[in-house]
């Protein structure tokens, strides 16, 4: 097993490749050719230092490209970590950048392992199994972190393989031969209780998430130290000191559309909690627009986009929605946003001012879901609900 493609040059999958080609010789397969072209300069298309840093000290063992038949001739693994973002229509994953990427292997290379990184439902492996009558297909998850993908490749919490045949024990053994911690426990199962694991986990954070949210909410409008409360809960072991820090709502990649997948394979079973999770995250971004509301401001300022910091991901960003239920509630309130990762001067109808500055003066309230030492000086305008100064 010398040779690896990696399908997609995400944060998943270019992860992979930069710590996998250490070892192995990986091509890395992307439809954008100026992604593609960046990293043959090892030079990372992603903003994140880590694997910039990688990259660099990588020779002649990673090569992007968007030429398939390239990619796939002659290799022994195929991953796949193309993307597949929830239909709102459908109530389901779209998983056919997968289906077309195995159709696509197969046609070419008979004898590849093919695995999917990809988030998708339970029971998807096996019917793509069925589907191209191909038994080497396996899910692994992952739980990479944003801006911590490289060093959660190498210090893998665990590794789950959808699989418990020889094959499977192969793509195991390939996994933990990436993983700097070689105590990782590897753990063997059926391919539909992997996908599961994937949903049931980002559920848990989400839920997670969604708890201390509610507790904030319920400090802010009682007028009680929600610094405190969070204190005396989490110093029970058993509830822990994480993934505790209010928020405007959970966001980015994996909690929105795995919950909401989550949320269709229960269709069929009695649930109150999975659902409410939803709900939850979206009770709360209506909390927090009412509570700007209530301060009466004139211009409503926020800043920065990403929900997390150092970070310039926009997707499923709680603040995005927050915005919207401003405007609805109020359409003649004005917005404005700093956000220098943004060339536009508008963005979802929103002004961009770029002059931090200016944009601290024409604020009547400083939005922002993670506080930064950039704003400090308009203290007395910031609403935010950041208590730790972590994501």
């Amino acid at each position: 097993m010398n040779n690896i493609t990696i399908v997609g040059a995400g944060y998943v999958g270019l992860s992979i490749a930069v710590v996998s080609s250490k070892k192995y010789s990986v091509i890395a397969l992307d439809i954008d050719k100026d992604k593609n072209k960046l990293i043959n300069k090892r030079i990372s298309p992603i903003k994140d230092n880590n694997i910039n840093q990688y990259l660099k000290k990588i020779k002649n063992n990673l090569h992007a490209t968007h030429i398939k038949n390239n990619a796939y001739k002659k290799s022994d693994i195929v991953i796949i970590c193309t993307p597949t973002n929830y239909n709102e229509k459908t109530n389901k994953f779209d998983t056919k950048s997968i289906s077309m990427t195995i159709r696509d292997i197969l046609n070419i290379n008979r004898k590849a392992i093919i695995v999917i990184k990809s988030t998708i439902p339970i029971g998807f492996t096996e019917k793509m199994k069925q589907y191209f009558n191909y038994k080497n297909i396996i899910f692994s998850p992952e739980f990479l972190r944003e801006d911590n993908s490289i060093e959660d490749t190498l210090n893998p919490t665990r590794i789950i393989i959808g699989s418990k045949n020889k094959v499977g024990k192969k793509i195991g053994s390939f996994f933990k031969s990436l993983s700097v911690n070689k105590k990782c426990k590897e753990i063997f199962m059926d391919s539909h209780e992997a996908e599961a694991v994937k949903l049931f986990s980002n559920t848990y954070l989400a839920m997670r998430v969604s708890f201390f949210n509610e507790l904030d909410s319920y400090c802010e409008t009682n007028n009680i130290s929600a610094l405190n409360l969070i204190n005396g809960i989490s110093s029970d072991p058993r509830i822990g000191n994480y993934y505790n820090n209010p928020s405007f709502g959970y966001g980015g990649y994996c909690l929105p559309k795995d919950t909401k997948q989550l949320v269709t394979n229960f269709k069929n079973v009695p649930n109150n909690i999975i659902k409410s999770v939803v709900e939850a995250n979206m009770t709360r971004k209506k909390f927090v627009a009412k509570s700007i509301l209530n301060k009466n401001p004139k211009i409503v300022g926020v800043y920065r986009l990403a929900m997390k910091k150092n970070s310039t991901n926009f997707r499923e960003s709680a603040i995005i929605d927050v915005l919207k239920i401003i405007k609805k509630m109020n359409n003649k309130i004005k917005i404005v946003i700093y956000e220098p990762s943004v060339k536009n001067d508008t963005i979802l109808n929103f002004k961009i001012e770029k002059d931090l500055k200016k944009f601290i003066k024409l604020s009547s309230i400083i939005v922002a879901n993670r506080k930064y030492k950039q704003i400090e000086t308009a203290k007395n305008k910031i609403y935010s609900r950041d208590l730790f100064g972590v994501n």
